[in-house]
């Protein structure tokens, strides 16, 4: 088993996207969305017997591993991967649940409503995709060509962009007066392009510009 210094030093550094503290995992549904959410982002651990403010309680092995494993395995679409490691620190033992990148994306967890659906992770928090982000993954992993067709539409588009640094879906799709889909198409293609980038936070999503002459 690990020697402990290491691990009292990540747990000084509370809870980050790459990190969560956990008492115990007393809902295997409810776990499976920090899996998820951490499969889709940049991978991560959650450390099982420490409390929110960083205080070590503990768990029982056998009970924790249970748990992870449904959650992984029932509750998370495809099945999430992950490893364990064991901490001892002052006679109690911490599970550490490592989560990493998924390499085929989305990895959807059950939503409270009993819902498949994809979430992220965004600092310390489990917050629900984006469906742009969902179709730049999909195009990713297809292989998709993207070519920018210059009609008045995309020129509105950039000329707005240019101008104002950001926009959100709404505004794309009051300005260019489009439909939910082909504004979520639209942006997924300038984010393959590189023109945006997306930027997902509790409150919402915003597309940042993210383009200059150089890239053309």
């Amino acid at each position: 088993m690990p020697t402990h210094s290491k691990i009292l030093e990540r747990i000084a550094l509370g809870e980050n996207q790459q990190q969560d503290f956990k008492f115990e995992i007393s809902d295997a549904k409810k776990i499976a969305r920090s899996f998820a959410a951490f499969a889709n982002t940049d991978g991560g651990s959650l450390l099982l017997g420490v409390k929110d403010n960083g205080s070590i309680v503990g768990v029982k092995t056998d009970e924790e591993v249970y748990m992870a494993e449904a959650a992984a395995k029932m509750f998370c679409r495809p099945e999430a991967k992950f490893s364990l490691k064991e901490w001892r620190v002052n006679g109690k033992i911490i599970v550490e649940v490592i989560i990493p990148k998924a390499t085929v994306r989305p990895v959807k967890a059950v939503a409270p409503n009993g819902k498949w659906l994809t979430y992220v992770r965004v600092n310390d928090q489990n917050i629900l995709a984006d469906k742009v982000l969902i179709d730049v993954w999909h195009d990713m992993d297809t292989g998709k060509q993207v070519t920018l067709n210059y009609t008045e539409t995309e020129a509105v588009a950039l000329k707005f962009l240019a101008t104002h640094k950001a926009i959100t879906l709404n505004v794309l799709r009051s300005l260019c007066d489009l439909s939910r889909i082909k504004a979520q198409r639209l942006l997924a293609d300038f984010v393959l392009l590189g023109i945006i980038e997306i930027e997902i936070t509790e409150k919402g999503t915003i597309y940042r510009y993210n383009y200059n002459e150089d890239n053309d």
